[in-house]
């Protein structure tokens, strides 16, 4: 890739995105384009493999903050991308890219002295004093996954979480060296990075294969990591699980997973949530569920009904006369917590029992009442409908 194709490329336009989008604009669009064009679902495409490769060429630069920056600076200094003649001899000039990016352009007339091969020091291996150092690394992200109970998801809870990630090898303080001293990487001398692409004076770089980008070799490899430098680390940790949490919900605790290297900062550790089922209990969202059995009298002449809640003293429902079966009731505040400390309701269902075994004096009771009500035929309304129009 040549200089002035670098910067004369769009790849905001490329990404479909505007030049003013978030990280998480970027990488949604990015994710999105992946998938369509990536050479496994288009195999034997040959224009979606070169358009995967302009996708992810473009998610390489935008997806990184300094990157970016770096991309902008460039293209804000050439006219957005463009290299565009400006007044002189004939109505136009030519000019050399060498000058520019060579560090030999005439310092007089406004011209670039040293040139401009620190804008882009960040972003291109150009060696010296601008090139690439090694940096620190990030540590590896981790996702677990836990089990609760119904009670402690709507409560929260503190549970220990067991985790296997890399970490520094404790045998030779992550060095990949057994005597604690490596060398200096000679194929990138030191920088963790290696170019790619090379043309028109400059290149992309990638880590570097021989070190795997930490810039050092062990000269005598460390038995235990195998001159890596990494070795695999067991840990235990109390997590708080939120109040309120649902099955299938993923948690992100930052600096919760695998140490950085160099002083790099650790990564995030992901939590994928499980919730049992409760014997009485259900959800629906913010709101607890429960079905509540009542007698065929207390529904007919309404009355008093004492339900139980999660975790916390019964409530008192009144039962209107005449409550049909299914009839759902509010109690307020009794529900699960959510994300601003209040709680949703306990959404409370009736549900009309009718008994097995009656005694004389019931059945006596209940002959009575199907004489008083014998005039009454709860099913005419539907045969009715059933006709029709």
């Amino acid at each position: 890739m040549s200089t002035k194709d670098f910067i004369e490329k769009d790849y905001y336009k490329v990404l479909g995105v505007p030049k003013d989008a978030t990280e998480a604009e970027i990488k949604k669009a990015y994710r999105k384009l992946a998938r369509e064009f990536h050479p496994d679902a288009n195999k034997g495409n040959a224009k979606a493999e070169e358009r995967f490769k302009e996708i992810s060429e473009a998610n390489d630069i935008l997806g990184d903050p300094k990157k970016r920056k770096e991309y902008d600076d460039a293209r804000a200094l050439f006219g957005n991308g463009g290299f565009r003649p400006g007044p002189g001899a004939g109505g136009s000039f030519n000019f050399d890219l060498g000058d520019l990016f060579g560090g030999t352009g005439n310092t007089q007339g406004g011209g670039f002295g040293g040139g401009i091969g620190d804008v882009f020091g960040g972003l291109f291996n150009r060696g010296g004093a601008t090139g690439t150092r090694t940096q620190p690394r990030r540590g590896q992200d981790i996702e677990s996954e836990v089990t609760l109970s119904f009670t402690e998801a709507i409560e929260g809870a503190t549970v220990p979480l067991r985790m296997s990630s890399q970490a520094p090898c404790k045998a030779c303080s992550g060095t990949g060296d057994k005597n604690g001293t490596p060398r200096v990487c000679p194929t990138c001398v030191g920088t963790g990075q290696v170019a790619r692409g090379s043309g028109g004076g400059f290149s992309l770089t990638d880590p570097c294969p021989d070190c795997k980008g930490r810039g050092l070799i062990a000269e005598h490899a460390c038995p235990e990591c195998k001159g890596s430098g990494r070795a695999k680390s067991s840990r235990t940790m109390q997590v708080r699980i939120p109040a309120g949490v649902t099955d299938g919900q993923r948690i992100r605790l930052r600096g919760k997973g695998a140490p950085g290297e160099r002083g790099g900062p650790a990564g995030d550790l992901y939590v994928v949530v499980h919730v049992g089922e409760h014997p009485v209990f259900g959800r629906k969202g913010d709101n607890l569920t429960v079905t509540v059995p009542v007698t065929f009298a207390e529904a007919a002449l309404g009355g008093e009904v004492r339900v139980p809640t999660l975790g916390g003293p019964s409530v008192t429902l009144k039962l209107p006369p005449g409550t049909p079966n299914g009839r759902t009731m509010r109690a307020r505040g009794k529900g699960a917590v959510r994300k601003d400390g209040t709680r949703g309701d306990l959404l409370v269902t009736v549900e009309v029992r009718v008994p097995k075994d009656l005694s004389g004096k019931a059945r006596d009771a209940l002959e009575a009442y199907r004489e008083a009500t014998a005039g009454e035929d709860p099913r005419a309304d539907l045969f009715e409908a059933a006709k029709g129009d």
